[in-house]
């Protein structure tokens, strides 16, 4: 049982590690360039490893003929694997020339050879056989076809370790590993061809996904999730000023909603605001400076209420959620804030209409009521404003 416990344990080991390639259906999120072809060869090598360890098991009971098949399997999964390895090499280094096209036709010519080899074999055991004593007979036709494999891993790991060379970076050190791990996996088939009684291939393809799981999947991976943070932040964010935009803001309103009703929120307030006379700007000085207006208005909202999330939910209208100490300080720094106002409209600088309520938990069924109050009373500063 020594045999098949090896590709017992590989088979294992090779689910756990590689599981999120394997349940990953369109695409692997670790591996940007060739992720299909990669899961691919994650799904032959898994066919390699049954036939390996079955073949251990039926060998030791004697099993001839289930051994005679099984055989035959183990030669045609190893082959496949060499060639889809090959076809995930070439998508990896976005090699869609002739020599890509070279690559894997040398791969589907090692895979016809080695089955017209097998199915030759059935009448004339030239590539392997079992004697009468039931032992197994390894032929010539067995060294020809490894050779031919190791050779093709040979070629492949050179050539991505050429490419290495010409990148930069992690992109060099994912070429680089993708590289050595095709040679791990010929010096693998090597040490199979030499003692066809050990699992050594097995070995080899544990070895090398493992160092790309390790070196090349993780990378990518985290890399990916950054990525994707990144263009959540974007998504969230304002192109014009830079603040959160109106999708972090029913977002952010969710998860009031959610903390009002499960206990955890208890006090928070509203600030709207609206700047006055933008379309005024936009007419007069053009859309320019309508913007840089805007711009204006959201730094000074955002330096007055720093401690409160502010967000730009139209044109020109913004809110801010006052929580913890601003909530606590919410009068002086509305009032405060409406001084600033009142100056700015004797200087002609940016004028910011502003209304400010708090959530009554006793009467205020959701946010939406708050918002209303506030909405009104920012609407009764704009009257006021235009007023005076």
């Amino acid at each position: 049982m020594y045999y098949s416990s090896i590709g017992i344990l590989s088979l294992i080991i090779h689910i756990i590690i590689n599981f999120e390639a394997l349940r990953t259906k369109n695409s692997t999120p670790g591996i940007k360039k060739g992720s299909i072809r990669y899961r691919q060869f994650l799904f032959g090598i898994m066919a390699f490893y049954i036939t390996d360890f079955l073949w251990g098991f039926l060998y030791e009971k004697r099993m001839i003929a289930l051994t005679y098949i099984d055989t035959v399997g183990f030669f045609v999964s190893m082959v496949m694997s060499v060639l889809l390895w090959t076809r995930f090499v070439v998508a990896f280094i976005e090699n869609r020339g002739t020599f890509g096209k070279i690559l894997i036709g040398s791969g589907w010519t090692i895979f016809a050879f080695q089955i017209i080899a097998l199915v030759i074999n059935i009448f004339t055991p030239f590539f392997f056989g079992f004697d009468s004593n039931k032992e197994y007979v390894p032929g010539q036709a067995r060294f020809i076809t490894l050779m031919m494999q190791m050779v093709l891993y040979l070629i492949t790991s050179v050539y991505t370790l050429f490419v290495a060379v010409k990148t930069e970076g992690v992109t060099k050190a994912h070429h680089r590993t993708i590289g050595f791990s095709g040679f791990v996996m010929m010096v693998f088939i090597l040490l199979q061809s030499l003692f066809p009684l050990m699992p050594f291939y097995s070995i080899g393809c544990l070895l090398a996904t493992c160092m790309i799981h390790s070196f090349v999947y993780k990378d990518e991976t985290i890399e990916h999730n950054l990525e994707m943070k990144a263009a959540n932040q974007r998504a969230f964010r304002d192109g014009l000023t830079g603040i959160r935009n109106k999708m972090a803001y029913l977002e952010t309103l969710k998860d009031i909603e959610t903390r009002i009703d499960n206990g955890s929120l208890t006090e928070y307030g509203i600030v709207v605001f609206d700047l006055n006379d933008l379309k005024k700007v936009n007419d007069t000085l053009g859309h320019e400076a309508g913007d840089e207006y805007i711009r204006s208005g959201c730094r000074l909202i955002c330096h007055h209420f720093k401690h409160s999330p502010v967000f730009r939910i139209g044109g020109d209208e913004f809110v801010a959620i006052l929580m913890g100490n601003d909530y606590n300080e919410r009068r002086s720094l509305v009032e405060s804030f409406e001084q600033l106002i009142d100056s700015n409209k004797g200087r002609g600088l940016v004028v910011i209409s502003s209304g400010m309520d708090i959530y009554i938990p006793d009467s205020d069924d959701n946010y939406n009521a708050v918002f209303k109050r506030a909405d009104k009373k920012m609407y009764e500063r704009k009257q006021l404003l235009k007023q005076s």
